[in-house]
């Protein structure tokens, strides 16, 4: 994996919570810290979007569903 440096700045409440969790859950770096917060950021919004996308199909699935039977038709 090819990284790129940055510079960030944070309140010192949220340096000081990177370094303990980097302490208890035994990562290397705080960058490490850092990679997994955004990785989990990035799944929340892409959990999002195929949400969004779920409900979409469901709803066009709804129209077809029952084409042709009625709502309380059974076979």
């Amino acid at each position: 994996m090819q990284a790129q440096k940055i510079s960030i700045s944070l309140p010192q409440e949220q340096c000081q919570f990177i370094e303990t969790y980097q302490a208890e859950h035994h990562y290397k770096t705080r960058s490490e810290v850092i990679r997994e917060a955004l990785y989990l950021l990035q799944k929340l919004q892409l959990e999002s979007y195929y949400q969004e996308a779920n409900q979409e199909l469901n709803a066009d699935f709804e129209v077809t569903s029952l084409d042709g039977i009625e709502k309380n038709e059974t076979w």
